[in-house]
């Protein structure tokens, strides 16, 4: 295989970012891919060719559906504001279903999996989307078994992406597929990206600031505390879930991770605080409990070592929208997806 065609189906409205993630993620692969490596090639085709205007005003150049015909390694749905004229676009959800069936394997982000259900292609399959509109989604689609947890499901042919920056994580899985994991991780570094944010991880405790180890034991270790951050977490029991003993855990998980293990314990929870002060109403308090502070006054002085600002102040700051910059928080809208 000389090059891998992937091929973007856009519309008026959709997010700049469901198709520019991705596809930088590919065109970045490509420029660290050696000589004999399969390449990404990318087309962008759409109904309202040659000129579609993305939510955010930025302008892309497609060719219509039409030039989209032939066999397609990679086809790619985005999501949008828009999603509920692209649904209502008959001609344009035929032509998705059509073109799936010419497709190596089918990918979409965000609300672009609901386009993939109104084509009749998740029936019977397990897919995510984002965790605001899973409810409408489940309810829409009934044949399709939503999972609102994963930033990510993989499911036969199909790969389905939560909220907007998960599809930069889909990407990155589809090209540790296609290349292997070095060039993912490559790819990811030379991005400075996170590539092992796994599909299975939760879009609401995606941890941002940890990398998970290569080393299978200690990122055996590191899931098991993300999926325990509120309880005590001691360093033994940590040990334990990585089958080693405490002292050279220790010591293989400094050389890992670049910290202790009490460090990184930390650091997780401050990160889940962080996640939980943008996106959640959640007092201080609660959040604390959440995160496995044993007490509000220890997540505090630990919150403003940390980052210089206290809870309250870091909120003021940076809850004003939803993680994926779909939702105003002032003015949550009901219904449909965006």
């Amino acid at each position: 295989m000389l090059e891998r065609r992937v091929v973007v189906v856009v519309y008026a409205g959709a997010m700049a970012l469901d198709v520019t993630g991705p596809i930088e993620v590919f065109d970045t692969a490509n420029r660290l891919l050696g000589p004999s490596g399969a390449r990404y090639r990318t087309e962008f085709v759409s109904a309202d060719a040659p000129l579609v205007r993305m939510s955010s005003g930025m302008v892309l150049q497609a060719s219509p559906l039409e030039a989209g015909q032939g066999p397609i390694d990679t086809l790619l749905v985005p999501g949008g504001w828009s999603l509920a004229n692209a649904l209502g676009d008959h001609a344009l959800v035929s032509w998705i279903g059509r073109a799936a069936a010419r497709a190596r394997r089918v990918a979409s982000v965000c609300g672009g999996s609901f386009l993939l259900a109104e084509a009749g292609l998740l029936d019977g399959r397990r897919a995510t989307t984002h965790w605001a509109y899973s409810e409408a989604m489940a309810c829409r689609y009934p044949e399709v078994t939503v999972d609102a947890e994963p930033i990510f499901v993989w499911d036969g042919p199909f790969v389905t992406s939560a909220g907007v920056s998960t599809g930069i994580d889909m990407a990155l899985a589809l090209v540790e597929a296609d290349h292997g994991s070095a060039l993912a991780l490559e790819t990811a570094r030379f991005l400075v990206l996170f590539l092992k944010r796994h599909g299975g991880q939760s879009q609401y405790s995606a941890v941002l600031d940890a990398q998970l180890a290569d080393h299978p034991p200690i990122r055996t270790a590191q899931e098991w505390i993300l999926d325990n951050l509120d309880g005590p977490l001691p360093v033994a029991e940590i040990a334990r879930q990585a089958n080693m003993s405490q002292r050279n855990f220790a010591r293989v998980f400094r050389r890992e991770v670049g910290s202790t293990p009490g460090q990184y314990v930390e650091q997780t929870r401050i990160a889940r605080a962080r996640e939980l002060l943008e996106t959640t109403d959640l007092t201080t308090s609660q959040i604390a409990a959440r995160c496995g502070f044993a007490a509000t006054e220890t997540f505090f002085r630990s919150f403003g070592r940390t980052l210089g600002l206290t809870p309250k102040e870091y909120r003021h700051r940076f809850q004003v929208m939803s993680p994926s910059g779909l939702i105003d928080r002032h003015h949550e809208r009901k219904g449909s997806p965006a």
